[in-house]
C-alpha cells in the first residue's frame, strides 16, 4: 500500500493537472466511457485509466482525504461553474434574466430527471433537498388521531421529527421499529413490517438506504405489502438515487423523496419529490400555492429563490449519464471493498455493520466498528493525525465510523485509511 508520504507527494502534481480540466467534464467523462467500451462494469471499476479521467473533473482540496461523501459531496467543476455563470447573468438584471430566461428552464430540468427515475414530467416537482421532500409528504398527507405510522428507527433523523410532531399536533401513532444491523435478511426487514400492520395503519414511511449505515431495504416487496392493504408508503431516497439503478417502477412506489446534492453530485440545495399523478391531489403542499390540486409544481412554492442552483441539475445529470448508474455503483462498492474487507480480514475486534457481502442489500456506504476504541476518538484520530474526513455515527443499538467514498476518491488514498486503521489496531489511539 501507499505510504502517507509517498501518495500526498504525488497528489501535488495532479491537483495542478486537475485545476486545468474544469472545463471540459463531460466531453472527458463521455470520452473515458468511450474507451472503457462495453466492458463489464466490475470491470471498469477497476480500470485506474477511466477513473483518472474522471478524477481531474473536480476540483477537490487533496491536501484532505474525503471519506464522508454521505452527507453532501462536492459538485464537478463545470457543474459549479454553470451555477456561478447564471447567478452572475441573474445579477445583471434579476427580475428579467432569473424570472424571464432562467426560471422557465426548470422545466427542461423537471423533464430530464422524469427521464431519469422513469416517471412522468408531471408528477415530479423540484426541491431544496430529501428533508424538503419528506417533510412535504409527512405534513401533506391527511391523517386523523389514532391512524398509526410505520417508521424504523434508522429513518433519517429530522424525519423522525417530523413523526414527532405529528403526534403531538395531529394524534398521530408512530410506530417505530427496530431491525438487526447488519440485517441477516431483506424477510427480517418484511416480517418485521407485517407484525406491526393493523387496521389503524395508514402510512409506511423508510429510507431506501439507511445513511447510518447504507443498509439497502427491500422497498419493492414492502410497497407490494403495503399497497394490499390500502397503506401508502413514502421513500425516503436520499441515498438510493444516482448511487443505485432502481428506478420508480422498479421500487414501485407512488411517494419518493431525494436529494441531489449527494450521488446525483449536483449543486448544494437541490432535490426532488415524486407523487404518482393520482395521488397529488391527496397531498397538502408546505406553502400555499397558486398551482391547482392537481398540479405537481404546488410543492415547488418556497417564495424567492436562485433558478441559477435548480438549473445547474441539468449538467450534472449529463455527468451522469456519461458515467452511467452501473459503472458508478460498481466503482462505489470496490473501492468499500478495498477497506472493508482487508480490515476485517486483518483482526477480529473489527466489525463491518453493513452487509457488504451482499451487492442487493449495500452501496457504497459501510460502518466500520473497532471493539474496544470509541468512534468520536477514532473519527478524531483520523482526522487529527491524517488529515481523514470520516463520519462518527451513533445510535442506540450500535456505533461506527461510516465511511463513503466518491468517484474522485483514488484507491492511494483509501490504502492510506487502510494504513491509519491498522496502526490503530495495533497501537491503539
Amino acid at each position: 500500500m501507499a505510504s502517507r508520504r509517498s501518495f500526498l507527494a504525488g497528489v501535488a502534481g495532479v491537483g495542478l493537472a486537475g485545476a486545468s480540466f474544469r472545463g471540459d467534464a463531460i466531453a472527458r467523462a463521455a470520452g473515458a466511457s468511450e474507451r472503457a467500451g462495453r466492458r463489464p462494469a466490475a470491470e471498469v471499476a477497476r480500470d485506474e485509466d477511466y477513473w483518472l479521467e474522471i478524477k481531474h473533473c473536480f476540483d477537490t482540496d487533496r491536501t484532505v482525504i474525503n471519506l464522508n461523501n454521505g452527507g453532501v459531496c462536492p459538485t464537478p467543476s463545470h457543474v459549479l461553474e454553470q451555477m456561478i455563470r447564471d447567478l452572475r447573468f441573474t445579477n445583471e438584471s434579476p427580475v428579467q434574466h432569473m424570472w424571464r430566461v432562467l426560471e422557465p428552464r426548470v422545466e427542461s430540468v423537471r423533464r430530464e430527471l422524469a427521464r431519469e427515475f422513469g416517471c412522468d414530467p408531471e408528477e415530479l416537482a423540484i426541491t431544496r433537498n430529501a428533508t424538503e421532500a419528506m417533510a412535504t409528504l409527512i405534513f401533506g398527507l391527511d391523517l386523523e388521531a389514532g391512524d398509526e405510522a410505520i417508521i424504523t428507527d434508522q429513518n433519517y433523523p429530522h424525519m423522525q421529527t417530523c413523526w414527532t410532531q405529528r403526534a403531538r399536533r395531529d394524534g398521530v401513532v408512530v410506530k417505530k421499529l427496530s431491525f438487526p444491523v447488519p440485517l441477516p435478511s431483506p424477510d427480517v426487514f418484511l416480517d418485521g413490517i407485517r407484525g406491526a400492520i393493523t387496521d389503524r395503519t395508514r402510512v409506511v414511511e423508510l429510507p431506501q438506504v439507511t445513511n447510518w449505515s447504507g443498509q439497502v431495504f427491500p422497498i419493492r416487496e414492502v410497497c407490494q405489502l403495503a399497497r394490499e392493504r390500502g397503506i401508502d408508503v413514502l421513500v425516503d431516497g436520499a441515498h438510493g438515487f444516482a448511487q443505485l439503478p432502481d428506478r420508480r417502477d422498479d421500487l414501485g412506489c407512488d411517494f419518493y423523496g431525494t436529494s441531489l446534492h449527494k450521488w446525483l453530485l449536483a449543486p448544494i440545495g437541490t432535490g426532488f419529490l415524486y407523487v404518482r399523478k393520482g395521488r397529488i391531489k391527496d397531498v397538502w403542499p408546505m406553502m400555499s400555492s397558486s398551482a391547482g390540486d392537481e398540479d405537481i409544481r404546488k410543492f415547488e412554492e418556497i417564495g424567492t429563490h436562485p433558478a441559477a442552483i435548480h438549473n445547474a441539475i441539468a449538467a450534472a445529470l449529463a455527468f451522469h449519464r456519461a458515467i452511467g448508474v452501473d459503472r458508478k455503483l460498481a466503482r462505489l462498492r470496490y473501492l468499500r471493498d478495498r477497506w472493508a474487507k482487508p480490515l476485517r480480514e486483518a483482526d477480529p475486534r473489527v466489525e463491518i455493520l453493513t452487509s457488504i457481502d451482499d451487492d442487493d442489500a449495500s452501496t457504497g456506504i459501510a460502518l466500520v466498528r473497532v471493539d474496544g476504541i470509541d468512534n468520536g476518538a477514532l473519527f478524531g484520530h483520523l482526522w487529527g493525525k491524517h488529515q481523514i474526513v470520516t463520519s462518527p455515527t451513533t445510535h442506540e443499538q450500535f456505533a461506527g465510523v461510516r465511511i463513503s467514498p466518491n468517484l474522485y476518491t483514488t484507491p492511494d488514498e483509501i490504502d492510506v485509511f487502510v494504513e491509519a486503521m491498522l496502526g490503530v489496531l495495533a497501537d491503539g489511539i
